[in-house]
């Protein structure tokens, strides 16, 4: 029956990319019809004509965006709904940052007390959602939206603030140190060129992890079992109050991660004072969502989504506006939430269906 199931969250995905796809082929269509197909393609094989360094921008595009699809994952599967992720994102990479300008004392680990100190933020960011979830039953939608504001509007103030870590030449945070940047780890060799670094084996990595604190362990069964049905896991002798917590806070230190991996990839990024919400947190959801909250589909959509988006950079040298991607990307996204619901109908559909032939037999 789990085969069936994944069988039809497989195509349900497919069909919302191809959906999407088709969309995109038409608004290049009404932009330019003598271009759409030049377009078109380019949109498909951008990446791969500049070789290596265009497969390693996409690796590199796709390493946030997988760790925050894995922190909406995450809470999805256990029947939460990080929107959060945003919010969580930017105080992680605020926390990654000040190591990061301040800590050179800590020589070579400097890069990883950096990754640290994000997590560690995002968890705790992402846990407030969680405690007024948990003990006052406020819907962690609402929180998490408050949550972002909040986090976006701290850390401008933090960084603007600080002498120590404002440029105001620039109006965004200053550079981190060297030794705060992520090595390479022998990719820059493989992809030349490209901004790619080891956070994308971190983010690989973390999706594997998650996979197993979800499917193989006890941990996660419980957390799984306190978000869908808070009473029941309570009478089954669970801590349910405990568990949504942490499910949020893991959450949030996935997104605080992802910050991290963004800001501390030595590819020139600062913290802009600007009052905009992080767009890798957003991205998320479409990736969550067109991953089925699966890990490791959560990570081949954050790749996935990663190569268009890079595709469509060179949309501009036939003189195409990027936000055809983003329009792309966003038709996915609806068709992947509506293919969900097809999904769930036709789950609920054959059961009921098996259950009445179950009960002929009898």
């Amino acid at each position: 029956m789990k085969k069936k199931i994944d069988s039809i969250g497989f195509m349900s995905s497919l069909f919302a990319i191809i959906v999407g796809l088709l969309v995109g082929f038409v608004i290049l269509l009404v932009s330019n019809p003598a271009d759409a197909g030049a377009g078109f393609v380019t949109i498909l094989t951008g990446p791969l004509t500049h070789g290596s360094k265009g497969v390693g921008q996409v690796f590199y595009y796709a390493t946030p965006i997988i760790l925050t699809g894995l922190s909406v994952g995450f809470a999805f599967k256990t029947g939460l709904f990080n929107i959060g992720a945003s919010g969580q994102f930017i105080v992680g990479a605020f926390a990654a940052v000040v190591v990061g300008i301040k800590g050179e004392a800590l020589g070579s680990v400097q890069w990883v007390v950096a990754l640290l100190a994000a997590v560690l933020a995002g968890a705790v960011w992402g846990a407030i959602p969680g405690l007024v979830k948990a003990y006052f039953n406020v819907n962690e939608v609402i929180a998490c939206i408050m949550t972002n504001y909040i986090g976006m509007y701290m850390v401008n103030y933090l960084v603007s603030t600080n002498k120590g870590l404002y440029d105001k030449i620039h109006n965004y945070s200053k550079s981190v140190a060297n030794t705060a940047n992520i090595p390479k780890m022998g990719l820059d060799k493989i992809f030349e060129g490209s901004s790619v670094n080891g956070g994308f084996f971190i983010a690989v990595i973390m999706a594997v992890v998650i996979y197993i604190l979800l499917e193989k362990t006890t941990f996660g069964y419980e957390l799984k079992a306190a978000g869908f049905n808070k009473d029941a896991s309570k009478y089954a002798g669970m801590n349910e109050k405990r568990n949504i917590i942490l499910s949020m806070a893991i959450a949030g230190a996935l997104s605080g991660m992802a910050g991290a991996l963004l800001y501390l990839a030595g590819s020139g990024k600062h913290i802009e004072i600007a009052d905009v919400l992080a767009g890798e947190g957003f991205t998320g959801i479409s990736v969550a969502l067109l991953g089925l909250s699966n890990p490791i589909g959560v990570l081949l959509a954050g790749i996935f989504i990663a190569y268009i988006t890079a595709g469509g950079f060179y949309l501009q040298l036939l003189n195409f506006s990027t936000e055809i991607i983003d329009i792309i990307i966003a038709v996915i996204i609806y068709f992947s939430a509506f293919s969900l619901f097809v999904r769930v109908f036709i789950t609920k559909y054959k059961k009921r269906r098996a259950e009445k032939q179950e009960g002929g037999k009898k």
